[in-house]
C-alpha cells in the first residue's frame, strides 16, 4: 500500500479514501472505508478510457455481472457506478496475506490445508462461473488467507494494468506459470471454465510444493514448458492430492474435471483449524494492522510534484507490504577492477554531493557498448555539474565486471557498500545484471539497466514486487513483436505472413512466433516453420515460404549468424517480400554475414539512433564534440538519459543523506521526458511503459536506417 497523493480525491461514491493499493494504466485501486465504516477495494477507472463508449458499455456489463457473484469464499462487490465521469466498482477488502506471500514467508502449507483451500476455492470459482465469468487470472496473489478461510478476488471485472477480462481477444491475459496452455496460445475463444481449473491446479500445486508446477526462467521458457511440457508434483507428498492436482492439469481442456467434481473430490472441510498452527497469529496480526490504519496524511506541500508522491517510511512501507527487511552480508571474493576514474569532489561546500555509479563491461566481449555507456553517463554528469541552478553535484564511481558474473557480483557487493552510492547505472549484459540484480534490490539500492536481456531479467526479479529497486529501461521480449505487426500491417501489408520458427532458440523463437500469430499482420493469414537447432540450412523453409506465397517472412531466432543463412536463402529464391527479425539480430556480424542479403531487412528493437531524434540533436553534437567521434554508439542515448532519470528524482529531495528506500520509490512514480523518449513505470512497479520504447530499423544500402518509434512509422 501507498500513501494519496495529491490528486487523489478524498472519496469517492460515498467512500473515505485512505491509501493506495495499485495503480496502472487503466487506472488506480484505492483503500476505502464506506459510510457505514466497511472497507472496500476501490477501483477507479481513468476518464480517458471511460470516454470510449466501447469501453463503458463492457464495463457496465461486466461490472453487474461480477455483482452477480455470490459465493462464500469470494470478496462480493459492494457498489459500483459505471454512469460516473470516471467509473468506479468496490469490493470487499480482506486484510489477510495472500497465499504468495504466506507460502513465500512460512513455506508449502501441508496437504490437509491444501485439501481445505481446494475445496473452498473450487466453491469460489463455482461463483464466479455461475454468473457466467471466466476469472483468467488465478494465482496466488490473488488467493487472501483469513482465519475461517480463503477469498478469490479480482473477478471478471476491468482489471487495472490490463484489457478487461471478458472482452479481449488474440491477447494472453493472465500471470505465466499459473495460466492454461489455451491462454499460452492466446486462443480466447477456447478459455472457458476448464482454463480457471488448469490455474487452480497450478495455485494447489504451488501451496503443496512451494513452486509453480511448470518451473520459472523466462517468459517463453514457462508458457512452452505449460503448452509442451509435464507438470512438476514431486513435492506433493499425498498420493491422492497429487492425483487430483495432476488431473486438474491435463492439457486437454475436456480432460480435466468439473468445478463440482472438483468440489466433490476435495471432500467436506469445516472452517476451523484449516491452516497449521502457526498461521493463524500471523493472519490475525496482519489484518489488526490493515484495519486500524489511521486516517491519511494528504500532501500538501505547495508546487509538489503530482507524479512523485512523498515516499513512506521504509519501515512503514515493510510494515504494510508485509516484506521482511534484509541485512547483506558483505561476501564474496571475486576480484573487480576499479578503474580509479571517481570524480572528485565538489568544490561547492555549501551544495550537496551525490554518486550514481556505473557498472559495466569496460575490458569483455561487451567493452564497446560498456565504453558507450560511459561516455553517456559522463556526458550527462559533466552537464549536470555544468549547470549554475543545480540542486546538488554529481560524482561518478565506475566500475568494470568484464561481462563476468562473478565480478559482476562482487561489483554489486562493493556498491552496496559504498554508503555514497545512491543509484547504479548498469550493468550491460545479461549475465552481469541477472548476476547483480539479487543483491542491489535485497539493499533497497536503486539499478537502472536498459541493455540486458529484458525477459530473462524480469523472469529472475519480480518487477511487480512494491520494494524492488531494479528498474529495467527495456521494454520486456513480450513486447517486441509488436512493431513488426504493425510494420507488416500498415506500413507494408502482407497478408500471408511465414513465420522461422530456428530451434537454436526454442524459447526466443517460441515467443516471437506466439505474438505474430496471435495478432496476424493485416489479418491476414500466419504459417509457422521449424529449422531445427542442428543445421544451418534454410533452404528448405525458404521453399515452403515460397510455396505458400509469403509477403513477409519473419526470422524468430536470435542468431545474426543463422540469421544471415536464412537472408541469403532468401536472395537465392527471388524473395520479393518484406524479411523481418528482432533486435537480437540487428548486429554488424549479420550485416557482413548476409552481405547484400540483407537489404531492406527490418527490424524490431528498443533502442535509437540519436541523430534522427529531433529532442536529442543536442546531445549529438556535444558527445561529438566531447569524445572526437562521426557517430553515437550503441546504448549511449539511453545511458544519457538513465542519468537524467536519476538526476531528475533526486532533484526534489532536499540536502540531507539520500535513502536509497525512498529513492527507489520515487523513481517508481516519476514520469520523465528524456532525449530518447518519455519513462514511466507502470502499477508504480520497477516494469516500463513498453509502447514509447519500442522502434523500428531497415537496412538500407548496407546500413541499418532508423525509422523511428514504431507508431508513428509511416509508409
Amino acid at each position: 500500500m501507498r500513501p494519496l497523493t495529491a490528486q487523489d480525491p478524498e472519496s469517492v461514491g460515498g467512500h473515505r479514501l485512505l491509501a493506495r493499493i495499485g495503480a496502472g494504466g487503466m487506472g488506480v485501486v484505492y483503500l476505502a472505508r464506506s459510510e457505514g465504516g466497511a472497507l472496500a477495494a476501490l477501483k477507479v477507472i481513468r476518464a480517458e478510457h471511460a470516454a470510449d463508449p466501447g469501453f463503458r458499455a463492457r464495463f457496465r456489463r461486466e461490472a453487474q455481472a461480477a455483482a452477480r457473484v455470490d459465493g462464500r469464499w469470494t470478496a462480493p462487490v459492494t457498489a459500483a457506478d459505471p454512469e460516473a465521469a470516471e467509473p468506479w466498482i468496490a469490493t470487499a477488502f480482506v486484510p489477510g496475506p495472500s497465499l504468495a506471500e504466506t507460502v513465500a514467508g512460512h513455506g508449502p502449507l501441508p496437504p490437509d490445508t491444501v485439501r481445505a483451500l481446494g475445496a473452498r476455492l473450487a466453491e469460489a470459482l463455482a461463483a464466479v462461473h455461475a454468473a457466467k465469468l471466466v476469472h483468467r487470472d488465478i494465482k496466488p496473489g490473488n488467493v487472501l488467507l483469513a482465519l475461517d478461510g480463503p477469498r478469490l478476488i479480482d473477478f471478471g471485472i476491468a482489471r487495472v494494468g490490463g484489457a478487461t477480462a471478458l472482452t479481449a481477444t488474440d491477447v494472453v491475459i493472465g500471470t505465466p506459470g499459473y495460466l492454461s496452455p489455451e491462454q499460452a496460445r492466446a486462443r480466447d475463444e477456447e478459455v472457458g471454465p476448464p482454463s480457471d481449473v488448469f490455474s487452480l491446479g497450478c495455485v494447489l500445486a504451488y501451496a503443496a510444493t512451494g513452486r509453480p508446477p511448470f518451473g520459472g526462467g523466462t517468459v517463453p521458457a514457462v508458457l512452452f514448458r505449460t503448452v509442451h511440457g509435464e507438470p512438476r508434483l514431486d513435492g506433493i507428498t499425498d498420493d491422492g492430492l497429487r492425483i487430483l492436482v495432476a488431473r486438474c492439469l491435463a492439457k486437454d481442456p475436456a480432460a480435466r474435471p468439473t468445478v463440482p467434481e472438483l468440489r466433490a473430490e476435495f471432500g467436506d472441510f469445516g472452517t476451523d483449524d484449516w491452516l497449521p498452527p502457526t498461521l493463524p497469529a500471523v493472519i490475525a496480526e496482519r489484518s489488526a494492522r490493515v484495519l486500524h490504519l489511521p486516517e491519511p496524511e494528504r500532501p500538501s506541500a505547495p508546487g509538489a510534484p503530482v507524479d512523485e508522491p512523498p515516499a513512506p517510511s521504509r519501515r512503514r512501507l515493510l510494515v504494510l507490504g508485509g516484506t521482511a527487511a534484509v541485512v547483506l552480508a558483505a561476501g564474496g571474493s571475486a576480484a573487480v577492477r576499479l578503474t580509479g576514474r571517481d570524480d572528485p569532489p565538489s568544490t561547492a561546500a555549501s551544495r550537496p554531493r551525490r554518486t550514481v555509479a556505473v557498472q559495466a563491461d569496460l575490458s569483455g566481449s561487451g567493452k564497446a557498448l560498456g565504453a558507450s555507456v560511459e561516455h553517456g553517463v559522463r556526458l550527462a554528469v559533466e552537464q549536470h555539474n555544468a549547470r549554475a541552478d543545480r540542486p546538488f553535484d554529481l560524482a561518478l564511481r565506475m566500475l568494470d565486471d568484464a561481462g563476468d558474473a562473478d565480478r559482476a557480483k562482487e561489483a554489486a557487493r562493493r556498491l552496496v557498500a559504498d554508503g555514497r552510492v545512491c543509484a547504479v547505472i548498469g550493468p550491460t549484459s545479461d549475465a552481469t545484471a541477472l548476476a547483480a540484480a539479487d543483491r542491489y534490490k535485497k539493499a533497497f539500492l536503486p539499478m537502472v539497466t536498459a541493455w540486458a536481456g529484458s525477459d530473462s531479467l524480469y523472469a529472475a526479479v519480480d518487477m511487480k514486487n512494491p520494494t524492488s529497486s531494479v528498474f529495467q529501461l527495456r521494454p520486456s521480449d513480450t513486447a517486441i513483436g509488436a512493431p513488426l505487426v504493425r510494420y507488416l500491417t500498415s506500413v507494408r501489408p502482407a497478408r500471408r505472413t511465414f513465420l522461422v520458427e530456428d530451434q537454436a532458440a526454442r524459447d526466443y523463437s517460441w515467443l516471437i512466433a506466439q505474438r505474430l500469430a496471435a495478432n496476424p499482420p493485416s489479418n491476414g493469414t500466419v504459417v509457422r516453420h521449424q529449422v531445427a537447432a542442428d543445421t544451418g540450412d534454410f533452404g528448405p523453409a525458404v521453399a515452403a515460404a515460397v510455396a505458400a506465397r509469403a509477403q513477409a517472412v519473419v526470422y524468430c531466432g536470435d542468431s545474426s549468424r543463422r540469421a544471415a543463412s536464412c537472408a541469403r536463402a532468401l536472395r537465392a529464391a527471388g524473395f520479393t517480400g518484406t524479411p523481418a527479425a528482432t533486435e537480437a539480430v540487428l548486429t554488424p556480424e549479420f550485416l557482413r554475414a548476409a552481405g547484400p542479403a540483407a537489404e531492406g531487412w527490418v527490424f524490431s528493437a528498443t533502442f535509437v539512433d540519436p541523430s534522427r531524434l529531433a529532442p536529442a540533436a543536442a546531445f549529438v553534437r556535444s558527445f561529438k564534440k566531447r569524445y572526437g567521434v562521426r557517430s553515437v554508439g550503441r546504448g549511449a542515448a539511453e545511458a544519457y538519459d538513465a542519468l537524467g532519470l536519476v538526476a531528475h528524482v533526486l532533484a526534489p529531495m532536499g540536502a540531507g543523506p539520500v535513502d536509497r528506500g525512498n529513492l527507489t520509490h520515487r523513481l517508481r512514480a516519476v514520469s520523465y521526458r528524456g532525449i530518447t523518449r518519455t519513462f514511466a513505470f507502470r502499477d508504480r512497479a520497477a516494469e516500463v511503459d513498453e509502447e514509447p520504447g519500442l522502434f523500428l530499423w531497415r537496412v538500407e544500402h548496407g546500413t541499418p536506417l532508423f525509422l523511428g518509434q514504431y507508431q508513428e512509422v509511416k509508409v
